[in-house]
């Protein structure tokens, strides 16, 4: 059922972009993660699988081209997704680029489908060598954020990846639904969707 109603959505969404069209692509996900941590696995297939059904996901190395302004490209991918996916891993809260990007999702109160694999949300922590202390408080702010907000868990020795990738997809496909149902509301229009 829930590939159907990704089916509809996507029908949906070439349609509504047919009919405003805009001067950049904007995504429909934006994916955070620690690259070298789940780039060639957990993100990776999360971004293919979403592809396969006709979404557009931002992931960095499958959406950028060399020559791209690294924080006008991504930035400008937060401002303009619908929905943001926080691939939390082992080593995700040493990078300065993964907590901006979480920060600037949090900030523009998007909704955020966490993600943590092979780490529980108690063990993350911003910590003061990774960013300037000015920037501390806000990436701690946003983790906090995201910390409390049900996602989904994975251990990548144990786990089904199949059924993760499908559970992980399931949830963007569940989250744009609800989205598109409310965007209307917010804006005094009915949606001609569902």
């Amino acid at each position: 059922m829930q590939r159907s109603l990704a089916k509809n959505l996507c029908h949906h969404l070439v349609r509504h972009q047919r009919r405003v069209p805009t001067p950049q692509n904007p995504c429909d996900v934006f994916i955070n993660h620690r690259g070298i941590d789940t780039k060639k696995n957990v993100a990776g297939l999360i971004y293919d699988d979403l592809i396969r059904m006709k979404l557009r996901p931002f992931l960095d190395n499958k959406s950028m081209k060399p020559g791209d302004k690294l924080f006008d490209k991504i930035d400008s991918a937060i401002m303009n997704c619908k929905l943001g996916i926080a691939v939390f891993s082992p080593r995700y809260c040493e990078s300065y680029f993964c907590l901006h990007e979480l920060s600037l999702i949090m900030e523009s109160k998007k909704r955020v489908i966490p993600i943590f694999v092979d780490v529980k949300p108690s063990e993350l922590r911003v910590t003061n060598g990774v960013c300037p202390p000015r920037e501390v408080e806000r990436f701690s702010w946003a983790l906090q954020e995201a910390k409390y907000t049900v996602g989904l868990t994975f251990d990548t020795v144990h786990g089904d990846w199949s059924d993760f990738v499908k559970n992980a997809s399931d949830a963007v496909i569940k989250n744009l639904l609800e989205l598109e149902r409310e965007w209307p509301v917010q804006n005094g229009k009915t949606s001609r969707m569902l």
